[in-house]
């Protein structure tokens, strides 16, 4: 049997917001038929929204479409073991996600109201994976990675809230104030929330503010949490796409062996407004097909047995341990 794939972050759902028909659109590394080829067994569908005018109600509307996605013949809502099943052979697993807690709490609206729009939205997809609190900016929660605040009292306030209900939060887009923030407000709360960096790489390789500086990646790994490789060129290096396996070994130098992952972040990014960072992503790397060769590639410079864990291996003990 092929090696099964599992990634941790992809924005399909915001590019359905455009059409229903884009499933199958190969303008986006993360469609339909991508992630058959890559045999990707699960793949987590963030419900994004950028903080400010209108997020609540792309968040409400990338819940719906996540709801409809399920139905389709050719997904299916991974839950236990249940992608080992037959009639799940050629279809794709997903669970949702919340990428910017704007998506369902606005800057101007009470956190009631935020938090009425959370139940809406985890009731459409049947279950949360994971909730980033921040995207780039800061919003009324904390600080996004390119900002500098950290934990704000509405943080708390939401981390109180999903403290037992079995959601990891995710660092890929906090400042490393907020990160440490939770880290710390966790710990004095003794809240046992799993934490993940979904799509983030390691700064010492690559110096970008959304890549994990040391510190933050070692605890994310003493907490066994999970650490997915992005495949964004700014995050792994703008001209060299084999330095890929270089944020491998480097989260293997920081003890990660049974904590790195897929978080390729595949988006639609054709018509962002920077054109000087067109393509985004290396050939080699440029859609959800990409994964056997990835693992190929894994399995020569280390190991088979790491390559099993980076491909599926680790999240899905996360989740077992998540939902246990």
């Amino acid at each position: 049997m092929n090696t099964i794939n599992i990634d941790l972050h992809c924005d399909l759902l915001y590019y359905l917001l455009r059409s229903n028909s884009a499933i199958n659109d190969k303008e986006l590394g993360c469609s339909l038929p991508y992630l058959q080829e890559g045999n990707v067994k699960l793949q987590v569908m963030a419900m994004y929204a950028g903080t400010g005018e209108r997020s609540t109600t792309y968040g409400l509307q990338q819940s719906r479409l996540f709801s409809e996605l399920i139905k389709n013949e050719n997904f299916f809502l991974f839950e236990n073991e249940n992608y080992k099943n037959q009639e799940n052979e050629n279809r794709v697993g997903v669970i949702a996600s919340i990428e910017n807690a704007s998506a369902f709490c606005d800057e101007y609206e009470s956190l009631d109201s935020g938090f009425k729009n959370l139940e809406t939205i985890i009731q459409n997809t049947q279950k949360v994976f994971y909730i980033g609190i921040t995207h780039h900016l800061e919003n009324r929660f904390g600080g996004g990675n390119n900002a500098t605040a950290g934990l704000k009292e509405d943080g708390k306030v939401l981390i109180d809230y999903i403290a037992d209900r079995k959601i990891a939060i995710d660092l890929a887009h906090t400042s490393d104030q907020l990160a440490y923030d939770i880290f710390n407000y966790i710990d004095q709360k003794n809240y046992s929330i799993p934490i993940l960096a979904s799509h983030s790489n390691y700064r010492t390789i690559y110096k970008n503010n959304r890549n994990l500086p040391d510190e933050l990646a070692k605890e994310v790994i003493k907490r066994d949490g999970l650490i997915g490789l992005n495949f964004i060129k700014d995050y792994v290096d703008l001209e060299h796409p084999e330095r890929l396996y270089e944020h491998i070994q480097y989260g293997l130098d920081l003890g990660g062996e049974n904590n790195i992952a897929y978080g390729a972040d595949y988006f639609y990014w054709k018509d962002h407004p920077d054109t000087s960072r067109h393509p985004f992503f290396f050939e080699e790397h440029a859609n959800a097909s990409a994964y056997p060769t990835v693992n190929k590639e894994i399995e020569e410079r280390f190991s088979f047995e790491l390559m099993e864990k980076i491909s599926h291996k680790n999240v899905l003990k996360f989740i077992e341990n998540l939902y246990s």
